[in-house]
């Protein structure tokens, strides 16, 4: 390879450092924002802001030290530039698309974890090649990689998990113990405490894992917390309780949410300060390698990369444009709210959509769990088990007054509980020298600590312990898969020179822009009027008003569901009706996610207007009905087409285009009514009803007259008449639908909503 095309990977590695930092940003903002964010402690404006100052304050206080080869992982003196740069551009090009993928799925994964692999997948590549290209021994493989260091991270891999979740589960058990859910009516002083223990924790980690190589704490401060870290930390418990007091006292300030904002900073600015590394930590030591091979005079499958094992100072203008990118990020990325929604979900309190399906596993871990709880239980006495149920007593359900997207995961002391565990376990994880990943300590603390709070009931327990094997199972993946794929884009680029390292570069450009762009379908899909929504109103009027939008959606998937079917029936379009299946199961799916809130709907009511659970319940009836009809014209369509048999004659396509087409001008005549809330307009298309079921009633005749004379294939006459019987019960259930909202409405109620003030 030439000199040019070192300077070409130098400038790929710069793009990639960008791309990397937006894709890891998108990744490990679940770190510091899903216990604020699902807490609601305070506005997302809010949260965003903290944590952008967060990160903005600890891309600077890193001070710039990328110290990638001192990590351990391969040693630079055995290691000539061609191989190293070889050796960098596997690692970026695997790291990027890895996390996109994960990110894409919306789940968590360690960014520290990923580049610690890919260095050591890529290093193990090329050490290999060297050897074989010496005639050496493979033993000798510790000569170019340090074991030591790759079996101490794996290590810590398997302690952070377990380590952090149970640490997590134990403090929040205690917490709710002392605290309870009623935690609001509790003297000042209960809080006060909580918060100088809390906030204590936080400010020692912003210290030890935040600004440990700021200047600021240099000379006597920094002497003064290494040698009487002990009384450093009783003196700051004392100072902030008593400082927590005066503020709940005398400034009627929430301590709990103080504590989540201050958490929040902390975790911002640790990410920042440390994880840095991890997305431009390659890049910076690529440019590094590079200047001092060019200024030598040395070939580059000569010169010996021993300068890297100096520590890489970043220039402060780089750390503050990194800083910026990873801001920006976090405020406008859709993947870094996928991601935190995970987390926040498998954490929440309350029951709701799962969005994970159990497994054997997960279902044998809760059976032995409940059998292990109530051996637990049966040992204590039944006056200490009573006083315990006592007090993870849940308040009463004010909450659920207020609108779905507005309730609260979980309450602040398990929000406060999180950021506090968090932080120490990862301040005294960094003073041990324990390779701790934040991405595992924050989400594991937050599953312990949603365990304890009893938020895995009998309802959700095997959803959500499913979701955490699921997230677990992918982070060990993550492992196994950036040493693969890093080790062998690292031999693919070595043995295809510059033409395969081009290749890999367009691969994961043209992969996270695919990604990019299907996250924007997928976000405007789910913001667009297609998607259904709960209904909360409290009367028949609100819910008339509220799920117009709903029918309205149904109308116009059933519309182009049906006709879809037909045509694929006609032209024995396959493909066109295995996406049409799809399409149905979809519109299934959220329907009976909308049946799944009818507790919470019921619950929501005052008992002056228990009508409109009935009607709310009817309604969706009427929608499942249309629903599964769809659901078999296009199923029996498929296997019609599916198993090769004969196709429909010409006559009986011609009759069912007919029929579509009737279906559709009644179709779109209700789609207006309910999107222009010209709810009278509905009698209209009552009274020409007959048109629709009189057309059916006729193709039946017509069918059966051709049975008896014409019709030779029994498969086609078994569809023909599958296809219409089922028409006929779709336009049922869509007449009784609209008799419904026809005879309810009444245009001069105003609709009764909730008072969201009323919490």
């Amino acid at each position: 390879m030439g000199e040019n095309i070192y300077l070409f990977m130098i400038a790929a590695l710069a793009i990639l450092a960008v791309t990397d930092l937006v894709v890891g940003v998108s990744n490990d903002a679940v770190n510091f924002l899903n216990s604020a964010i699902g807490s609601k402690a305070v506005s997302f404006k809010t949260i965003m802001i903290v944590a952008s100052v967060g990160i903005a304050l600890g891309a600077i206080s890193s001070s710039g030290m990328m110290d990638i080869a001192k990590t351990g992982i391969f040693n630079p003196n055995n290691f000539v530039f061609s191989e190293v740069m070889i050796i960098f551009m596997a690692v970026m090009i695997t790291d990027i698309l890895l996390l996109d993928f994960f990110n894409t799925l919306g789940m968590p994964t360690s960014t520290t974890v990923s580049i610690v692999f890919e260095l050591l997948g890529a290093a193990v590549a090329i050490s290999v090649i060297k050897i074989f290209a010496l005639d050496d021994s493979l033993v000798n493989i510790g000569a170019y990689i340090n074991t030591d260091k790759a079996t101490e991270i794996i290590i810590g891999i398997l302690l952070s998990v377990i380590i952090a979740f149970s640490v997590g589960a134990i403090v929040q058990f205690f917490s709710r113990l002392l605290i309870t859910f009623k935690f609001e009516e509790k003297p000042k002083w209960v809080s006060s405490i909580f918060g100088g223990l809390a906030i204590t924790g936080i400010i020692y980690f912003i210290i030890v894992k935040g600004l440990k190589s700021a200047s600021i704490l240099d000379g006597p401060i920094s002497d003064f917390i290494t040698n009487q870290t002990n009384l450093f930390i009783v003196l700051n418990i004392i100072f902030w309780t008593l400082i927590s007091w005066i503020l709940s006292v005398f400034f009627k300030t929430n301590i709990y949410k103080l504590i989540i904002l201050l958490g929040t900073f902390a975790l911002a600015m640790a990410f920042a300060g440390n994880d840095l590394v991890n997305f431009i930590g390659v890049p910076i030591a690529a440019l590094q390698s590079y200047q001092d091979w060019s200024t030598s005079g040395v070939l580059a499958a000569d010169y010996k990369m021993s300068g890297l094992t100096n520590a890489v100072q970043t220039p402060v203008y780089l750390l503050l444009v990194s800083g910026i990118i990873m801001i920006l990020t976090i405020w406008f990325s859709t993947k870094a709210k996928n991601v935190v929604k995970t987390s926040v979900d498998l954490s929440r309190q309350d029951e709701g959509e799962e969005r994970f399906e159990p497994n054997f596993l997960s279902r044998q871990i809760v059976r032995f769990s409940i059998k292990a709880s109530e051996s637990f239980s049966s040992l204590l006495p039944q006056v200490v088990h009573d006083r315990i149920n006592t007090r993870f007593e849940k308040t009463a359900p004010p909450v659920l007054k207020v609108k779905e997207q507005d309730k609260p995961a979980f309450d602040l002391v398990r929000a406060a509980v999180n950021l506090m565990v968090a932080s120490v376990l990862i301040s005294l994880a960094t003073s041990m020298k324990l390779p701790l990943s934040t991405t595992y300590v924050t989400f594991m603390v937050a599953m312990g600590s949603s365990l304890a709070d009893k938020a895995w009931g009998a309802e959700s327990a095997v959803y959500r312990v499913a979701g955490v094997l699921n997230v677990i199972g992918g982070w060990f993946f993550t492992a196994i898969i950036a040493f693969v794929a890093s080790a062998f884009i690292a031999i693919s680029i070595h043995y295809g020179g510059t033409l395969v390292m081009g290749a890999f570069l367009v691969l994961a450009f043209l992969m996270i822009f695919r990604n990019y762009f299907k996250q924007n379908k997928k976000a405007k899909e789910i913001k667009a009027e297609d998607s259904l929504r709960k209904s909360e109103s409290s009367s028949i009027q609100g819910v008339i008003e509220e799920s117009a939008n709903n029918i309205s959606s149904v109308v116009k998937r059933s519309n182009k569901i049906y006709t879809t079917a037909i045509d694929g029936l006609s032209r024995q379009d396959l493909d066109a009706l295995k996406k049409n299946k799809k399409q149905v199961a979809k519109l299934t799916k959220e329907i009976d996610e909308l049946r799944d809130n009818i507790f919470y709907f019921i619950k929501n009511l005052d008992e002056s207007s228990l009508g409109a659970s009935n009607f709310y319940i009817s309604i969706l009836g009427y929608l499942q009905d249309m629903a599964q009809s769809l659901e078999y014209i296009n199923k029996v369509s498929h296997k019609h087409i599916h198993n090769n048999h004969k196709k429909l004659k010409y006559n009986q396509i011609k009759e069912l285009k007919e029929i579509d087409e009737k279906l559709e001008s009644v179709f779109n005549a209700m789609r207006k009514a309910f999107e222009s809330r010209s709810f009278e307009q509905i009698g209209v298309i009552l009274k020409n009803k007959h048109e629709a079921f009189d057309l059916v009633s006729l193709k039946i005749e017509k069918q059966v007259a051709r049975t008896r004379t014409e019709e030779s294939s029994p498969k086609n006459t078994t569809l023909y008449f599958s296809l219409l019987q089922e028409t006929k019960d779709l336009l049922v259930a869509t007449m009784n639908l609209l008799e419904l909202y026809y005879n309810e409405h009444d245009s001069s109620v105003k609709p009764a909503k909730i008072d969201m003030s009323e919490k």
